[in-house]
């Protein structure tokens, strides 16, 4: 265990502890209250960052596992927290937030460096997050601590479509084939990009009851699948969009074909839009998506840690999202 202590003693925060289920309506608020601050601070005052829907924190805090940790103040209440998340060799770190009194006291960089330390100790090769573009002083905080920017991720979003989806619904298959078809989805990922690994991340998924995972064939060959999660993201909102979280395509015909799959499938939940996170590094997967009638409606930057940032496949396109 260690202390972050600040130039006064109330300052203080003790930790890491593990996240337990427990925690998460006051993680919830916490996480709303820093980045509503952080909005107001960028100029946007009449703007409030909601809570997200505790099904969402569930995985959230299952796919960080031992990776999700918080540290308290003197009155036990939680002043700080990071889910560092290890998918393979892929290591990525979100949500995370500081309550507003002990910033500026040295707790980000406690949490941010505990995240770093702890992925590097698993024998992450990748190291990263993603932050908002305008924000100045994030950008030159994790900047501070070797981290270097990289590409925009851009969320797009796409209506859902009428028509019949022609991708396999992992959710539908019978636990030997499913187990089968994850096994699949493994070996196409690591033919990509060797070491990553989203097994975790689609089990959950079916677990927790949150989505699915749509595979596309040709013939018995897995050309593609994508991680979707279809519950609401925030907190007592209705199902209205479907997002992707995670895509992996052998190539540009694949990723095209299920982009149409998913827009089919969409419509087939009930959700009237599905949004894909897509990285500037894949400009034909962005051509695609444009083509296909999607809008852009945010942006995050990508940064990672100098010397742990992210290898392209040769070929094909592997979009993983960092934020839950």
């Amino acid at each position: 265990m260690s202390a972050a202590r600040g130039w006064r003693n109330e300052r203080a925060l003790e930790g890491p502890f593990q996240i337990v289920d427990d925690d998460i309506p006051a993680l919830n608020r916490l996480f709303s209250e820093a980045f509503t601050e952080r909005y107001r601070k960028d100029g946007m005052v009449s703007v409030r960052v909601p809570g997200l829907n505790p099904q969402m924190w569930q995985y959230a805090v299952a796919d960080a596992a031992r990776g999700a940790v918080l540290w308290r103040d003197q009155d036990g209440g939680i002043g700080a927290f990071n889910l560092v998340h290890a998918s393979g060799t892929e290591g990525w770190m979100g949500p995370l937030a500081v309550a507003s009194p002990h910033q500026g006291h040295g707790a980000g960089k406690l949490i941010v460096t505990h995240g770093v330390e702890w992925l590097k100790a698993r024998g992450a090769r990748v190291l990263g997050l993603e932050t908002m573009p305008r924000t100045m002083d994030n950008i030159g905080f994790y900047s501070s601590l070797d981290f270097l920017p990289g590409p925009l991720t851009i969320t797009l979003t796409l209506p859902a479509a009428l028509g019949a989806t022609k991708a396999v619904e992992l959710g539908r298959m019978a636990a030997e084939q499913r187990d089968a078809a994850i096994t699949q989805c493994a070996d196409l990922l690591g033919a990509l990009c060797p070491g990553y690994d989203f097994t975790r991340e689609l089990r959950l998924t079916h677990e927790l009851g949150l989505g699915d995972t749509l595979l596309s064939y040709t013939g018995s060959e897995l050309r593609a699948f994508a991680l979707c999660h279809s519950v609401p993201l925030v907190e007592g909102r209705e199902r209205e969009e479907m997002r992707v979280l995670k895509l992996v395509a052998r190539d540009d015909d694949a990723f095209a074909r299920i982009v149409v799959d998913l827009g089919a499938y969409a419509r087939k939940i009930g959700a009237r839009t599905m949004s894909v996170r897509v990285q500037g590094a894949y400009p034909a997967a962005y051509r695609i998506l444009v083509a296909q009638g999607a809008k852009v409606r945010w942006t995050d930057l990508r940064m990672t840690v100098d010397g742990y940032g992210e290898v392209l496949p040769k070929s094909g396109v592997v979009l993983s999202n960092w934020e839950i």
